[in-house]
């Protein structure tokens, strides 16, 4: 991106922010409108669960009463019908009615008629007639034994609407005997729906299946008897149900009510429970009136703080410009150089990278640009970095020169140097990292060629006798902390001098390597260490092995080089090229006072041992227990 187009971004930017602030307030008053009407329509919800609760528990309730009053009616039914109406028999039947309607508060009347509509018990007037009557006329003329439920009426006895259930009982010949009859009251339905408090202008009404209302709580003198047939509980299709939930405007008191209906399944009643809407909705209006009042009052600081960022948004464009000219200074001064030169920001992302990173880490700088600028970095050396990045941020220190691993894209990785400087706005405050980064491996390379070197015998390529006293010394603290053994050979050639007298220097140095070359095939273990001790001797470091086992390494070493089949005519004790092998073992930790020296000791008196038994053999020696008080008295 070039300045000019730089500088057009800056000039949109006002607009863009403001266009973003005006967004963000629409968005916020949505989603708050979006939310308190979900909230509105959850405590409908709420309202049509307990709505349907109380319409159920209700309805269950009228079932039972008129259940009751079956099974007593069934049970004078069987009565007559098997005592006949005599006088005595109803004189006992009248007693034991009014003993139940005194001992059942929703029972309103008990009543047994005679076949041609006559009272034959009944706690009020007697002589009139109920031929008349819907319930009787049915049973009159229909031979069915079951239970009917008739249509609300009004008492002959107080005037109180009741609804009836009534059984028909035969003469013995068969024939129609009359009906026995049991009513329950309005106002006991009406008391007992007063007790459901569910809400100061609530409602719960019982209704016959025509629309005739049998009770109503409140104003149940008012509203019983009345017909609501031509609303829409009893008129649209879709209400016709056994439940649900119905929003309506009561034809009784103009309400708008959230009421949940329940049609028995056995009798034909309806139970409406209501709660008038706008009550249940008050809390909610209160409560989403007040947060609106807060998004609002949020909204408006939120078009405050725009306003403001957009100023200075006006403000800053002028420094953006001279920002982008030193970035371009400093891009020049980047891309010239052929060291890796990078920006890395507080978030310790690269903002910027120089395009010499190809070169460096084999990656172009449009790859490398917003990516952790850390991620290269080998495991072992990130935390030691992360650590310098950490205290440059925090302004602890300004500058910090580090050596690192880094993954390359074509490599395994390389070896990076790199010198790091905080950079600062006009305030002081640190605002991220400039790091110029060079490739370094060969150095490292060399590096590590000469520490090789100091530990390596350059005429065998095994460990020098520098690097095998420093692994005794590790290998015995070792065995001292595990309480294991350590064991020791001291190989020396035959008489090599004498070797190197007939043979030359040049075929000394190849005999010694193929010597070396035998006692390295046979440290197999990632423990063991073979090293060039001094001149044409040899040392194998055998940690966690017994006398046994060194024994029988030696012995296998002591084997090879004579069955390598090196010439030497000089050697009294075979034609060819032998070793004396001594070897020795102990257990540091037996031995408190003792130091390395004396398992070194012990393995070369093996090997003098082995030499003065004329060559070419194996001599181990005792337990170096046994050999210090022989070193300590000499």
């Amino acid at each position: 991106m070039n300045v000019a187009s730089q500088r057009t971004g800056w000039s949109r930017l006002p607009l863009r922010a403001a266009a973003f602030v005006v967004l963000t307030c629409v968005a916020i008053l949505g989603v708050s409108g979006w939310r308190e009407w979900a909230a509105r329509d959850a405590v409908l919800k709420g309202a049509e669960t307990e709505m349907a609760n109380v319409a159920r528990s209700l309805t269950q309730h009228a079932e039972d009463s008129l259940d009751l009053l079956d099974s007593g009616v069934v049970g004078v039914v069987s009565r007559l019908e098997m005592d006949g109406t005599g006088p005595i028999t109803i004189a006992k039947l009248r007693t034991l009615l009014e003993a139940r309607k005194k001992a059942m508060e929703r029972v309103h009347s008990l009543a047994i008629i005679d076949d041609r509509g006559n009272w034959l018990t009944s706690p009020g007037t007697i002589a009139s007639t109920l031929s008349d009557d819907a319930f009787f006329r049915h049973h009159q003329l229909s031979p069915k034994r079951e239970a009917y439920v008739g249509h609300p009426v009004k008492s002959l006895l107080d005037g109180e609407w009741v609804i009836t259930l009534s059984r028909r009982f035969d003469k013995p010949d068969g024939s129609f005997g009359g009906v026995v009859l049991a009513a329950i009251g309005s106002r006991y339905l009406s008391h007992f729906y007063e007790q459901f408090e569910i809400g100061r202008n609530s409602s719960v009404s019982l209704t016959y299946g025509d629309g005739t209302i049998v009770a109503r709580t409140p104003n149940n003198e008012k509203f019983v008897g009345r017909n609501v047939s031509d609303g829409p509980l009893f008129r649209d299709a879709s209400l016709q149900g056994p439940s649900g939930a119905y929003y309506f405007k009561s034809l009784l008191d103009g309400a708008e009510r959230v009421s949940f209906f329940k049609r028995s399944g056995r009798y034909p009643l309806v139970l409406l429970a209501t709660v008038d809407k706008e009550e249940l909705l008050a809390p909610w209006r209160a409560a989403a009136l007040s947060r609106m009042l807060y998004v609002v009052a949020l909204v408006m600081l939120i078009a405050i703080i725009g306003a403001v960022l957009v100023r200075q948004l006006q403000r800053g464009q002028r420094m953006a410009a001279a920002l982008v000219e030193k970035e371009a200074h400093f891009r020049l001064l980047a891309e010239g150089s052929s060291d890796m030169v990078t920006r890395i920001g507080l978030d310790e992302r690269l903002r910027y990278v120089s395009p010499s990173s190809s070169r460096v880490v084999g990656w172009r700088p449009n790859q490398l640009i917003g990516t952790d600028a850390l991620a290269g970095i080998h495991p072992e050396d990130r935390p030691h970095v992360q650590a310098v990045v950490d205290a440059m941020k925090r302004g602890d220190t300004d500058e910090a020169r580090l050596t690192y691993r880094n993954a390359h894209r074509q490599k395994s990785e390389v070896w990076l140097e790199s010198t790091m400087r905080v950079t600062r706005k006009d305030n002081g405050s640190v605002d991220g990292v400039v790091a110029i980064s060079r490739d370094i491996t060969e150095q490292k390379q060399l590096e590590t060629r000469l520490e090789t070197l100091a530990i390596e015998d350059s005429l065998t390529g095994l460990a020098n006798r520098r690097r095998f006293d420093e692994r005794l010394n590790e290998e015995w603290a070792r065995a001292y902390r595990d309480r294991s053994s350590l064991g020791l050979l001291m190989i020396d050639v035959d008489h090599f001098k004498s070797y190197n007298d007939e043979y030359g220097h040049p075929a000394g140095d190849a005999c010694l390597r193929v010597v070396a070359k035998i006692i390295a095939a046979e440290t197999q273990r990632v423990g063991d260490l073979a090293a060039r001790y001094g001149g044409e001797e040899f040392a194998m470091l055998l940690p966690n092995t017994d006398a046994a086992g060194c024994a029988r390494l030696g012995e296998r070493i002591r084997s090879a080089v004579r069955d390598a089949g090196l010439v030497h005519a000089s050697n009294p004790a075979a034609s060819c090229v032998t070793v004396s092998v001594g070897g020795a073992t102990c257990r540091p930790a037996f031995e408190r006072t003792a130091g390395t020296g004396s398992l070194v000791e012990a393995a070369d008196q093996a090997l003098y041992a082995a030499k003065d038994a004329g060559r070419d053999q194996l001599v181990m020696s005792g337990e170096v227990t046994d050999l210090l008080p022989k070193a300590s008295g000499q």
